[in-house]
């Protein structure tokens, strides 16, 4: 029997929690400016969903010392599969934590705590409370009106090694980026029927890179721009707007005030029928990043968050085997 069998039955990303420095910075970030919906509040801690999303909380702000990522969480089809998850990640040998309802994040039940083997820490559960659904309700819309979470993007010093994990747990893979004796330089793999829940880019790790978080259309990834543009807040632009070559995404890259980077995202496709065939972008491909041409610049590719242990201490980082921003001078302007 594969490994895939064995595997908890994920269903998609379902949310991440940050560790934030200042919470009503983080506040003004992600609520007043990107357009969260504030779900629950209490000290040291915010909830935050897109008015699409019908769970608790798609992101969690909680207060720390330094930044860093607290977990990744990913919602599996039964209650069965977080047993499931969790004797999956025993029998290979990694630090796994049962955390009932009341001890973990507000409004999630019963889960499984794990560190995968890439290093992340990453959390499986079921039972999360529900909240109405606020998609029509255009009266509280605001900033870049944040639909959902869309996709976690984690940086990894092995790509083939994230691909085989995920692969494992029976994740498809709509998009690679690749050498010309094929080494693997990047991967989007998921599970939900778009181009990913988890994306891998090359570097140190494990660290990361960023969130994805899903607006219905282009528009609102500009006005995004231009609200942080009139306020002389524009240093928190990081990249774009653009669109990628890799999932075909309209997308802006910004840095929260504690230097968490998040991407707003729309415009991608579909995935879901049976035959879905990996495309395969050369990594000399200018395309591949910005489907126009336009330069990523290297904040881009070397900084990242790190992540937490079980305990709650940094993970340690290991360098990459392969550097995407090397392979040429050109779109990147890098090597």
């Amino acid at each position: 029997m594969n490994a895939a069998a064995n595997a908890p039955d994920v269903i998609r990303s379902a949310y991440a929690q940050l560790v934030v420095t200042d919470l009503a910075a983080a506040r003004w970030f992600w609520v007043d400016m990107l357009g969260f919906h504030l779900q629950y509040e209490a000290p040291g801690i915010l909830c935050l969903r897109g008015s699409d999303e019908l769970t608790h909380h798609s992101l969690v702000l909680r207060l720390g010392d330094r930044p860093a990522l607290d977990h990744l969480a990913y919602r599996v089809r039964t209650p069965d599969d977080v047993d499931r998850a969790e004797k999956f990640f025993t029998d290979l040998g990694r630090p796994v934590r049962r955390v009932r309802r009341g001890e973990g994040t507000p409004g999630v039940g019963d889960a499984v705590r794990v560190v995968d083997p890439l290093g992340f820490p990453v959390e499986f559960f079921y039972d999360i409370d529900h909240a109405e659904r606020l998609i029509q309700r255009y009266d509280l819309r605001h900033g870049a009106e944040i639909a959902r979470l869309d996709h976690f993007n984690i940086c990894t010093p092995d790509i083939p090694a994230a691909y085989a994990h995920y692969k494992s747990l029976g994740f498809g893979c709509s998009e690679t980026i690749e050498g010309d004796e094929h080494e693997l330089y990047a991967a989007w793999m998921y599970r939900k029927q778009t181009v990913h829940d988890v994306a891998f880019t090359g570097g140190a790790g494990p660290r990361l890179h960023h969130l994805g978080v899903a607006t219905h259309e282009s528009h609102q990834v500009l006005r995004a721009a231009d609200l942080f543009g009139s306020l002389r807040k524009e240093h928190h632009i990081e990249r774009g707007p653009g669109r990628h070559g890799v999932s075909n995404a309209f997308y802006l890259y910004l840095r929260d005030p504690d230097g968490h980077r998040v991407e707003i995202y729309t415009s991608d496709y579909y995935t879901g029928d049976p035959d879905h065939e990996t495309y395969r972008w050369n990594v000399k491909d200018d395309r591949r990043r910005d489907f126009w041409g336009n330069a990523v610049i290297e904040s881009w590719y070397k900084e990242a968050t790190p992540v937490l242990g079980l305990d709650g201490t940094p993970q340690p980082i290991a360098d990459s085997l392969l550097d995407e921003s090397a392979v040429q001078v050109g779109a990147d302007g890098l090597g």
